[in-house]
């Protein structure tokens, strides 16, 4: 008989337990679906890049889970009453990755220096308005405007708006930041591979709270479906842009949430005023002809939400009262009153990407029979996303084209005014008129007046047919139980924000 002694039956059974008891894990590995276009933050506004840039760099100002303007390098900010200057304020508490102190001076050198010393910048076409940056304290600069710009202070938590250090890029010999990023975010760049994985370290002297996570790997995996295979077969602990016909199988997995929520990505037909567009019911009766919630349910699972205007649901200018109706029978009136009809059909060309963004041309596709349907033949021709700028600048666009524009402010100026300013490169409305229009709004500095005002130009546009709104795009996410994450209406997804539970 052998005697184990009550102390040893406990040891052992304490042993059990820890051996037992997994330790809560230090880091995660994301599914993402693109790389960064490099690692200068100001170089390119491209959103999908910009919940991996928050992780090394740090914005101006920044925008909470429902878009709410909210400090973050800048503490405190004011806004002249005739909007001609920003004055800002920035915290005196915060460092670069290499120990450098921020100052206004990197402030200044960020949105107004580079592109004077020749460095290219889409903060450039953020500022057009830009004059000069006065700096009289190390943590106090002023901006001065040409012009209002009542829209300066979203414009500081905007895409490409994260601040830089001056000093280190200055330096003799210095890196580029395309390759060497130096930030002052809650993450610092520990390995990299091009087009495959991202891996970071943890800022243990950043200046906010600190995430939860020490390591943080970001798996660049461009197909939707292996996105969605890799977080089922357990390699990777987050996924990002996951197919809505993945979703409710992934849902029913043990161990894993599946979500999907609309966020600021605004899809839309840009549309010309002339060629086969020139009559305004001919293009009045394209937009009663789509049924948004079948593209919807067909593409997103019904998770995306119809527009009638151009701002998101949510969003301070959003027009929630106004519903642009699903109705082919009046446009098969509309065309008949013009002259045409299913036997005599408006013939035009549509243009659309296919994967650029979910379900791009099969939306084009759909659009077509629907509008074969009443009486439109639309020509479905793919263009590259990066050529549509080229296209409009050189006046090819077609009567209608598919695009998708993410404003992750949701300000309207930033939005609808992108899109239906005739100066704009996106914009394919050419019209001067409502141009004035456009231009007289951004001006407008009563807050108050500024949201009505730019309800009204947007119900405008949607009733002149200067633009076909047709779904506030959804994302769908599917994590591990065990993984919470923060969930913007903007689609963020920051991995400062994840912990285990």
């Amino acid at each position: 008989m052998v005697d184990i002694s009550r102390r040893a039956v406990l040891a052992s059974a304490a042993a059990v337990l820890l051996a037992g008891a997994a330790p809560e894990p230090e880091g995660a590995t994301i599914a993402w679906p693109s790389d960064v276009p490099g690692w200068d933050p100001n170089l390119r506004a491209v959103p999908r890049a910009q919940s991996l840039y928050k992780l090394i760099y740090d914005p101006a100002l920044d925008l909470d889970p429902g878009l709410r303007l909210t400090p973050a390098l800048v503490s405190a900010w004011d806004l002249a009453p005739d909007a001609l200057s920003l004055t800002v304020d920035l915290r005196d508490d915060v460092t670069f990755h290499n120990g450098d102190k921020l100052s206004s001076a990197d402030f200044r050198w960020t949105f107004l220096g580079r592109a004077r010393a020749g460095q290219k910048s889409d903060l450039a076409a953020s500022w057009p308005l830009l004059r000069h940056i006065e700096t009289p304290s190390a943590t106090r600069a002023i901006m001065h405007f040409d012009g209002p710009l009542p829209s300066a202070p979203v414009r500081l938590a905007s895409l490409a708006s994260f601040v830089v250090p001056q000093a280190a890029m200055q330096a003799p010999g210095a890196e580029p930041l395309a390759t060497h990023p130096i930030g002052t975010g809650p993450y610092k760049l520990a390995g990299y591979e091009d087009e495959g994985r991202i891996v970071l370290e943890r800022n243990e002297a950043y200046w906010g709270p600190r995430p939860k996570l020490r390591r943080l790997s970001i798996d660049i995996i461009h197909e939707p479906a292996a996105r969605a295979a890799a977080v089922e077969a357990g390699r990777v602990d987050l996924a990002v842009d996951v197919p809505a016909a993945a979703m409710a199988h992934l849902a029913a997995m043990p161990g894993l949430v599946a979500e999907s929520s609309p966020d600021t990505r605004m899809i839309l037909l840009q549309t010309r005023s002339d060629q086969g567009f020139a009559d305004p019911a001919i293009r009045l009766a394209a937009h009663h002809a789509i049924d948004k919630k079948a593209l919807s349910q067909a593409v997103f699972g019904g998770a995306a939400l119809p527009l009638s205007v151009l701002a998101i649901h949510g969003t301070p200018a959003a027009v929630d009262d106004y519903v642009f109706a699903y109705d082919p029978a009046l446009s098969r009136l509309l065309l008949a009153k013009s002259g045409y009809g299913q036997g005599q059909p408006v013939r035009i060309r549509l243009a659309t990407t296919n994967g650029e963004f979910a379900g791009d041309f099969d939306i084009a596709r759909a659009i077509a029979q629907m509008w074969q349907a009443v009486g439109i033949a639309a020509e479905l021709e793919v263009i590259e996303y990066t050529k549509y700028a080229d296209l409009n600048r050189a006046n090819y666009l077609p009567e209608a084209t598919l695009y998708a524009l993410d404003n992750p402010t949701g300000d309207p100026e930033l939005g609808a005014g992108a899109l239906l300013n005739p100066a704009s490169p996106i914009s394919a409305w050419k019209d001067m008129v409502f141009g004035q229009k456009i231009a007289a709004m951004a001006s407008v500095t009563d807050p108050a007046a500024r949201l009505d005002g730019w309800r009204a130009l947007e119900r405008e546009a949607t009733e002149i047919g200067a633009a076909i709104p047709l779904l506030q795009a959804a994302q769908g996410v599917v994590r591990k139980k065990k993984l919470g994450y923060t969930n913007y209406l903007n689609g963020w997804v920051l991995g400062q924000t994840l912990a285990w539970s």
